[in-house]
């Protein structure tokens, strides 16, 4: 049998010769039903009336399955008549191979939604139709989707993304385009516009969409994006700038608040400049190893004494200036850089032990800060218990860590916590009352310590209800064998209540000492515990106008 389907028919169309193949093909061994010829029928007459040969691709359709053939049909002549000789291949798995690609180069596969490349094409077209037709692109981004991931799971994350892209698409035109162009991050075309009130106005409206709750596998998701916007022609003539500037203006609202829309102005362009400085000075620094460490006492507030410290990593940018963490961690975490520089930290607090222990005493624990991030990639933790344990005392460190990492599904307190365990390492729950922070899931937590935020400590002596909380975190604290520690102890009022009204035994804060650099440490080491308690852990005397509150603390 030939491989390919042959058929020979007259010019009224009457079929003279079908062979076994193309008899299948078209439905005509009775093996299926036959499809529409239609299409087929035409080819022939076209050939017919050109007098020379036509290859086209024929999709016979049966319902819902789908043939595809590429045929040529040949008009000749013989004895006198005209006839048409048809030889089809079936290409149908080429096709849909073909048609698989497709998508998946210009299509989403999980959404569905139009690819980036897609979306480019679109406004590169009404850019290049200068009709003088405005239009609109948002950047979206979906706020704190790697908690989501995290504490629901992958599944469940991938399942909130394509509801959550119904509602995004939802009263869109035709003349609209939504797509998704990386995990959590979308861009969206309004085209024609006519002012940018219209633009605000339907944002706010694709917003109030996003307020209602996801029911997802029996869990009620919350989830809201941030919305950056950039209108043609006023923030850019080109695709690629206007998609710069929307992603500008989105980091504008992540780093306000999240959950809402901002239009791009040349202010944030400004910012997003001196952003772009950081991050290249960032890089540099970590190559140069122009990162320090400061060290902020922990102390016993019945006694004075020292008990332990706190790494804390500050940045010393081109000039030679201090920078806090607050201008670069989070920075350093979204690069992919803060497993480095914790390292940095680790080597900076093995190359200065004796100096450490000449001043703060040779039994005073070391706090070392891991992202939450860090925390849940058992790789980099691996690595960093290794680390741990060649220094040779790892009993002395102790590793901080958000609420995050607890309640993440990353497997930490299981799997990741005894690795740490195992060598007598400590852990410490950094920052508790902020986040995600509940007493119930502080209840399932296996640590050491956990450290009150600052914002609860503050004024305390003030506020009856933090009272209450943390009189609450103190009771169930105390059952579960933790040591708590307050955090930002600033005055005489907030450490006289402390001592007074609670069993609290430890804090930091600026109201003991500032955070101290190893230069500060080497100009005036303490030769007797005596001193050393009078030089890290005495009250404050210098004018505190002349440091950043937020500086003496963490990250």
């Amino acid at each position: 049998m030939l491989p390919a389907g042959l058929t020979v028919q007259d010019a009224q169309g009457k079929l003279l010769l079908v062979n076994d193949v193309a008899a299948a093909q078209l439905g005509m061994d009775g093996s299926c039903p036959s499809p529409d010829l239609a299409q087929r029928r035409e080819a022939c007459e076209r050939a017919l009336r050109a007098g020379h040969p036509v290859t086209s691709e024929e999709a016979l359709q049966d319902g819902a399955a789908r043939q595809v053939l590429l045929t040529t049909h040949r008009p000749v002549q013989l004895a006198g008549r005209e006839l048409l000789i048809s030889a089809s291949a079936d290409i149908t798995e080429q096709k849909n191979f073909e048609d698989q690609l497709f998508r998946s180069a210009y299509f989403d596969e999980l959404t569905g939604l139009p690819s980036r490349r897609v979306i480019e094409h679109r406004a590169n077209s009404l850019l290049a139709g200068d009709r003088g037709e405005r239009f609109a692109l948002a950047f979206l981004d979906v706020d704190n989707f790697k908690h989501i991931n995290d504490y629901y799971g992958h599944t469940v994350g991938d399942a909130l993304l394509v509801e959550l892209s119904k509602r995004l698409g939802r009263d869109l035109r035709e003349s609209d385009m939504l797509s998704r162009i990386s995990g959590d991050e979308f861009l969206l075309l309004l085209s024609p516009i006519r002012s940018q009130e219209e633009v605000a106005e339907f944002m706010q409206s694709m917003l109030e969409r996003l307020t209602a709750p996801f029911f997802i596998d029996n869990s009620e998701v919350f989830a809201s994006t941030s919305v950056g916007v950039s209108l043609y022609p006023d923030h850019g003539r080109s695709f690629e700038t206007l998609r710069q500037n929307a992603d500008i203006a989105m980091y504008r609202i992540k780093n306000n608040g999240k959950g809402s829309a901002a239009f791009f102005d040349a202010g944030m362009e400004r910012e997003a400049l001196a952003r772009m400085k950081i991050e290249q000075s960032l890089r540099l620094a970590i190559l140069e190893k122009r990162f320090c460490c400061a060290f902020q006492s922990k102390v016993d507030i019945r006694t004075q004494a020292v008990t332990g410290i706190e790494a804390l990593v500050r940045l010393r940018d081109d000039e030679g200036v201090i920078q806090a963490p607050g201008s670069f961690i989070n920075l350093a975490s979204e690069l992919g850089l803060i497993d480095e520089l914790t390292h940095l930290v680790l080597a900076e607090i093995v190359k200065s032990i004796d100096l450490i222990n000449d001043t703060f005493g040779a039994e005073a624990s070391i706090s070392i800060n891991v992202a939450a991030k860090q925390a849940g990639k058992p790789e980099f933790m691996r690595s960093f218990a290794q680390a741990l344990d060649d220094t040779g005392f790892p009993q002395r460190f102790m590793i901080e860590v958000t609420e995050d990492a607890f309640v993440a599904e990353s497997h930490f307190q299981s799997e990741i916590l005894p690795m740490f365990r195992k060598l007598g390492v400590g852990i410490s729950i950094d920052d508790f009352g902020t986040g995600y922070s509940s007493l119930s899931a502080l209840a399932d937590i296996t640590a050491d310590e956990i450290k009150i935020d600052r914002s609860f400590i503050t004024d305390i002596h003030k506020r009856p209800r933090s009272q209450g909380i943390l009189r609450a975190i103190e009771s169930l604290s105390e059952a579960l064998g933790m040591t708590v520690i307050a955090e930002g102890l600033e005055s005489y009022e907030e450490l006289a209540y402390l001592q007074a009204a609670t069993k609290i035994r430890y804090a930091q804060g600026y109201y003991f000492a500032r955070p101290i650099f190893l230069e500060e440490l080497k100009l005036a080491t303490p030769a007797s515990s005596e001193s050393r308690a009078s030089v890290s852990a005495r009250p404050m005397q210098q004018n505190r106008q002349g440091y950043s509150r937020a500086s003496g603390y963490r990250r």
